[in-house]
């Protein structure tokens, strides 16, 4: 007795049903996109019980004739390709022929449709993949279909499915990022007779994301056209005072396809860099068009990932242009009216190496074993790392500083009105980027400890410190092994000055652990965590010079508007603000 037997036909519809339609949204998707492919000027969407009981997609398109009607309910029947060449050059959102024929497998099917040139309409329907009627009606141009009772023939799947709800919002989900490349296409979505989205056909992108994203966002939305290599990049993005806690919205398009791809979030995420705090996500929309041999869309049942033929390309493109649209937008440090110029200065020459010995630390303790050495030793004095302002960039105004708010603040008055400065973010920007462009030229100034520190660190510090020896001297910081869990600090950066080296230890550890292995990513944590430690602390008062001073250096790094955790820097509220709060105007 044979054991691989051939399934029957309704058992292996089901399975391939199942790659396409898993649940109400992707019924909608799909029809949806048939609905772009006729060319319709109107999709109407109108759903009950979450789609469980009823979708209903109309559409003002080309329509489909008697026989065409019976052909799309059979598997692999389509009118977008005819060759295996045409997969690499596919035009349209649709291509297998699967979603019908799927869709009619788990549901009782109804189509309704007239060609444009007819006068008479057909209707046909389907229960469970099998044929039950086609008569001849009337009916306005274009197709109606209507899915009833999804998975009424499939209890399995169908006690998947989530609440009312939650398939309610899976829809308007799906209809929200299908609307973006579509703007001359008007779409209307309906659940149980009550409008909940309608997006009126418009001549412009920007009104589509006014009534999607608000118009708040909107309004401040930065926009930039590329084109490199035949790849046209077309991107409205949010400041990064715009981001959220969830990555949702953040809309993708491939020749006007929506797509969920790791290479384009990885690239936005670069692009933005540190702009954003941690674990939270920009704002983003981005239109990509190629050329369609370039991209293969035919790697996922859903449609919804893309193979590029050059990501790298891709990838290099998307980040390099958001980051030069970020660092364009208005600064503070600018006059009113004028945009940053990354061309319109030189970096500053890297600070001279020097390797100095220092007084130990008031809490250093002796060795084990040891007892606490007298006598005398040197002192070199060391110098700021700017000892003197650099030269202000071309066309940068730095603000007046007029105070500090409950020292923590710095106070600064410009021409654009009232600049507010996080101090403690500020200057961790400063020494960061200082540590970073040390560290680059091998040029870090470290100080070496005439007497070593005694670190007594945990099991684990212990082991994490030995794994991650490597990295630790990359960046200035000598450990050495002294046995057991116990260690030596030997130098370290001499801008960490004045630190609790248990803690400073205990937190930098702990945070390699929980870093990607990876070289760049562990340096950058190192620098970040020394950054932090080093700088100057809310609470802290400054004098006048003190923080005009950290305002000079702040104009010169290259990202003065949030610190390497991703926090604002500043925050400034412009002279009609203040007006307004006085009701100076209205």
């Amino acid at each position: 007795m044979n054991t691989i037997r051939i399934l029957p036909e309704n058992v292996a519809s089901q399975i391939a049903a199942g790659e396409v339609v898993d649940r109400p949204a992707s019924v909608v998707r799909e029809l949806i996109d048939n609905s772009i492919d006729a060319a319709a000027e109107r999709i109407h969407i109108r759903i009950e019980n979450g789609g469980k009981r009823l979708i209903r997609v109309s559409d003002t398109g080309v329509g489909m004739s008697r026989d065409d009607l019976l052909l799309c309910i059979e598997r692999h029947a389509t009118s977008k390709i005819e060759t295996s060449s045409d997969l690499f050059a596919i035009k349209s959102l649709g291509f297998r022929g699967e979603a019908i024929p799927s869709i009619a497998s788990v549901s009782r099917l109804q189509i309704t449709s007239r060609p444009r040139d007819r006068i008479e309409g057909y209707r046909l329907r389907i229960s469970a993949g099998k044929l039950t009627a086609i008569e001849e009606t009337g009916a306005p141009s274009g197709t109606v279909v209507e899915v009833r009772d999804l998975f009424f023939n499939m209890p399995a799947r169908k006690k998947f499915l989530r609440v009312s709800k939650t398939e309610t919002n899976h829809i308007v989900d799906i209809v929200s990022r299908t609307v973006l490349p579509y703007p001359t296409i008007h779409f209307k979505l309906e659940d149980s007779g009550k409008t909940i989205l309608n997006f009126p056909a418009c001549d412009r992108v920007i009104s589509r994301l006014h009534a999607l994203m608000g118009g708040k966002v909107a309004e401040a939305m930065l926009t930039a056209e590329e084109t490199v290599q035949g790849i046209s990049l077309r991107m409205f993005l949010a400041p990064p005072d715009f981001s959220r806690t969830r990555g949702n919205r953040m809309f993708f398009y491939v020749n006007g396809r929506n797509i969920r791809d790791r290479l384009v979030t990885r690239a936005v995420m670069e692009g933005y860099g540190q702009r954003l705090m941690k674990g939270h996500y920009p704002q983003a929309v981005l239109f990509l068009d190629l050329d369609p041999s370039q991209v293969d869309v035919n790697v996922h049942p859903a449609k919804q990932e893309v193979r590029f033929h050059n990501s790298r390309n891709v990838f290099r493109m998307i980040s390099a242009t958001i980051e030069q649209v970020l660092s364009r937008s208005v600064h503070p440090f600018l006059p009113s009216g004028r945009h940053a110029d990354s061309g319109a200065f030189s970096p500053e020459p890297p600070a001279v190496f020097q390797s100095v010995v220092s007084e130990p630390p008031p809490d250093s303790r002796p060795l084990p074993g040891q007892t606490a050495a007298t006598g005398t030793w040197t002192i070199q004095t060391l110098e700021p790392i700017r000892n003197e302002p650099s030269q202000q960039k071309a066309g940068w105004e730095i603000p007046e500083v007029i105070g500090q708010l409950g020292n923590t603040y710095i106070l600064c008055q410009g021409e654009n009105g009232l600049l507010m400065v996080d101090q403690h973010a500020a200057h961790e920007r400063i020494i960061y980027e200082e540590l970073k462009k040390g560290m680059n030229s091998s040029k870090m100034e470290i100080q070496n400890l005439l007497f070593p520190y005694t670190l007594e660190l945990s099991v684990k510090e212990a082991r994490i410190a030995l794994e991650k020896e490597p990295y630790l001297s990359r960046t200035g910081i000598t450990l050495e092994h002294f046995g057991g869990n116990t260690f030596l600090l030997r130098s370290h950066p001499a801008l960490l000055k004045n630190t609790h080296w248990e803690v400073f230890f205990s937190e930098l550890l702990e945070k390699l652990a929980e870093t990607p292995t990876g070289e760049e990513s562990l340096i950058d944590s190192l620098l970040i965590i020394m950054a932090c430690h080093s700088a100057v602390r809310a609470g802290d008062p400054m004098t006048r010079e003190e923080m005009t001073r950290l305002i000079e250096q702040l104009e010169q790094t290259d990202l003065p508007s949030n610190c390497p955790h991703g926090r604002p820097v500043f925050r400034h509220i412009s002279y009609r603000e203040i007006e307004k709060m006085f009701k100076r105007v209205v």
